[in-house]
């Protein structure tokens, strides 16, 4: 015959006044954790005591029961209790429900209470928020019930509203909180559930690579062209914002790329048609043009616009306070912050009025034009001033005297340029008084000067030196490269095929602003180049020669266009220079690189970046994949593609070619070069050619 199991009896309940109750020593909880006794306090003071205590009668030696109640579990819950009635906000002899026990171990209570308790997963608590939001509570009455910022209640609900078939998957362990987090970047449950397909044949699960994939194709906040036309102009447009609330997003993704693109060129057609109202020819607009794009155009030199009266003595105020302030506190090297604050502001006032309008000629705005585009910061950049070449004024040569026509040496002459015409011309008749000159005689009379000029400048290399200099300014600067005797020319290439971004690039900036800079200190007339280039010191003008013949350099690989020679000249320079890519602030990215190769190409990078581990990680993806995950990979390994490489450097030769010693002797600060050495140059056909070089074609 069966046994019936034995029924168990609960403990009974019954409400004790608190004066009646005492803590337990038997109580296990000794370390403060979770939610402080003053915010437990809080919360029953607003819904009441949502759990009872468990208790046991305290008796005296002799067994008897002595009419108070320890307390072995429930010890936070009485000392919120009993902070509410020191507070008087709840009466001594309040009846507490509580559970009163006899049998059994008190610590054994107090243990259990504690073990047996499962935390709320926190998807629920993410739905409860959730829950309580639907039903009409404000995040911060949220917040403030559950003692927490509006921040958390922000994140829990963004965490809440993740696609359904995610949340499962995250309640079945699948994913883990830091994968959730990364899922709340887009509010699209579409594009979250197509990402964590893609997610499951990743090798690269990190939170960083689904927040990635999340925002493909989505414009940055911190995109020039988002900073142009400004978040809220976005949003009022109707455009949507991605915001990741767990960690830094620099302002978010803008999804709508077309609604960015729309805005950014209305509002540069509102600034190009202010500007055209300024009387430019022509005006040409774009977000971005491609490097080079003012390439064989002059641009005109303005003068910074007048400052009124007012402005004047403004400037010079601010000018005396910031050189009394740097002066006061020169030998400081921490300065009080009030006096670095300052000096930033007197900085940035400053350079309003060095940075104001430049001033043209009526004339000139009337046959030049200007390019409107948006700055790297996102603010509008204009550059005005210049001129196309069908547009220059017509050249007025000097008129000849007596209606000579003096062409010049080398029209009909050989490599030298001196006629080698041998044939007579007739003298003209004898006259009385000065008669002109003949076009014969003239010729030459100026081969002689130039053969003497040629002697005496080969032999001063400073003077040479100048005299490159001038012409190389003249031809870079001036509306007119003729005004030098010396026929060589500077070719500065532009680039067939843009490279992304390559007008935003740090080079070209930086290049841009040296070549601006230069500018400035340069005379505005070219017949006063000469003079002022022979004031300069050494070292200035060096420097002036270095930026000009950078702009001809030309290491460009064209299929149409085979130089071998010149791009192993390139290596060799980029020796010399000790060019670092990774420098100039280029890394390999799926648009610049990765993505426009093969597969075998990029796990050859990753090799070479991290090992062959890594590439093995990758190999089974697709391509696109690939390239994406490569661009993790090695982003800050300084990994170069190889036509992006400096050549280790080589020993270097016992003798020195010609065509270095140019370049070191014209560098050189010291007047004593090797150009002006007797041997400075082997007498061969390479040494001559290399003199030649330099030379236009």
């Amino acid at each position: 015959m069966a046994t019936s199991a034995k029924k168990i009896t609960l403990s009974s309940s019954r409400d004790i006044p608190f004066n009646k109750l005492v803590l337990s020593q038997a109580n296990v909880r000794r370390v403060k954790a979770g939610v402080s006794i003053e915010e437990l306090a809080e919360d029953v003071a607003r819904r009441g005591l949502l759990q009872g205590l468990s208790v046991r009668p305290v008796k005296d030696e002799a067994g008897v029961e002595t009419g108070m109640f320890e307390i072995p579990a429930g010890g936070r819950r009485y000392r919120a209790l009993d902070l509410l009635v020191k507070q008087k906000r709840l009466a001594k002899t309040a009846p507490v429900p509580c559970v009163v026990r006899e049998e059994g171990i008190a610590e054994e209570d107090s243990l259990a209470e504690n073990v047996q308790r499962a935390p709320l997963h926190p998807l629920d608590q993410f739905r409860a928020f959730l829950t309580l939001r639907e039903k009409g509570q404000s995040e911060e009455e949220i917040a403030a019930a559950f003692f927490v910022s509006i921040s958390v209640v922000k994140q829990r609900l963004k965490l809440a509203s993740v696609s359904p078939a995610l949340l499962d998957i995250y309640a079945e362990d699948g994913l883990t909180l830091d994968q959730l987090m990364a899922f709340t970047v887009s509010g699209d449950h579409k594009r979250q559930q197509q990402v964590f397909e893609r997610l499951k044949t990743s090798y690269d699960k990190q939170p960083y690579a689904i927040r990635r994939m999340l925002t493909e194709g989505a414009v940055r906040a911190s995109d020039k062209r988002a900073q142009f036309i400004g978040i809220d102009a976005y949003i009022d447009a109707g455009g949507t914002i991605m915001r990741d609330l767990f960690q830094g997003d620099d302002g978010g993704w803008l999804q709508d790329v077309m609604l960015v693109d729309r805005l950014a060129a209305e509002k540069l057609e509102r600034e190009a048609e202010a500007v055209r109202l300024e009387g430019w020819k022509w005006t040409e607009v774009a977000p971005d043009f491609a490097y080079g794009h003012a390439f064989g155009l002059r641009q005109l030199r303005g003068e910074p616009s007048p400052l009124t009266p007012d402005e004047q003595t403004a400037h010079e105020a601010l000018k005396a306070e910031h050189d009394r302030l740097s002066e006061e506190h020169d030998s400081v090297e921490d300065l009080p912050e009030e006096i670095d604050q300052r000096l930033a502001e007197l900085e940035t006032a400053l350079e309003w009025f060095e940075a104001r309008p430049l001033a043209f000629e009526p004339a000139e705005i009337a046959r030049a034009g200007t390019f409107v585009s948006i700055a790297p910061d996102g603010s509008l950049r204009v550059e005005r001033g210049y001129v196309r070449p069908e547009d220059e004024l017509p050249v007025d040569d000097e008129p000849a005297e007596a209606g000579e026509e003096f062409s010049g040496a080398g029209a009909n002459g050989d490599g030298d340029g001196i006629s080698s015409d041998t044939q007579p011309m007739a003298e003209p008749e004898e006259e009385e008084g000065l008669s002109p000159i003949s076009d014969r005689l003239m010729t030459e009379l100026t081969a002689h000067r130039t053969l003497g000029l040629r002697h005496a400048l080969g032999e001063q290399p400073e003077i040479a030196f100048l005299a490159a200099l001038h012409v190389l300014a003249l031809k870079t600067f001036y509306q007119y490269g003729s005004d030098s005797c010396l026929e060589l020319d500077l070719k500065s290439v532009g680039f067939g095929a843009q490279a992304p971004g390559l007008n935003d690039s740090l080079c070209a900036r930086a290049i841009s602003i040296r070549h601006d800079d230069w500018a400035k200190v340069l005379p505005k007339e070219a017949t006063e180049l000469w003079d002022a280039l022979r004031e300069w010191g050494q070292e200035r003008r060096t420097a002036l020669f270095a930026h000009i013949v950078s702009l001809s350099v030309n290491a460009v690989h064209e299929a149409w266009n085979r130089r071998p020679r010149a791009l192993a000249h390139a290596d060799r320079l980029a020796q010399a220079v000790d060019l670092d890519m990774t420098v100039t602030g280029w890394r390999p990215t799926v648009d610049n690189f990765l993505g426009r190769v093969t597969k075998a190409r990029i796990l050859q990078a990753v090799t070479e970046a991290k090992g062959q581990s890594a590439a093995d990680r990758i190999a089974h993806l697709k391509k696109g994949d690939m390239a994406s995950e490569a661009e993790m990979l090695i982003a800050d390994t300084g990994w170069l593609p190889e036509p992006l490489r400096t050549p280790a450097r080589e020993a270097q030769v016992e003798e020195t070619p010609a065509s270095e010693m140019v370049v070191q002797a014209t560098a050189s600060n010291d007047g004593e070069t090797a150009m002006g050495k007797p041997d400075a140059f082997a007498e061969t056909d390479e040494a001559q050619t290399a003199h030649g070089s330099i030379a236009a074609e």
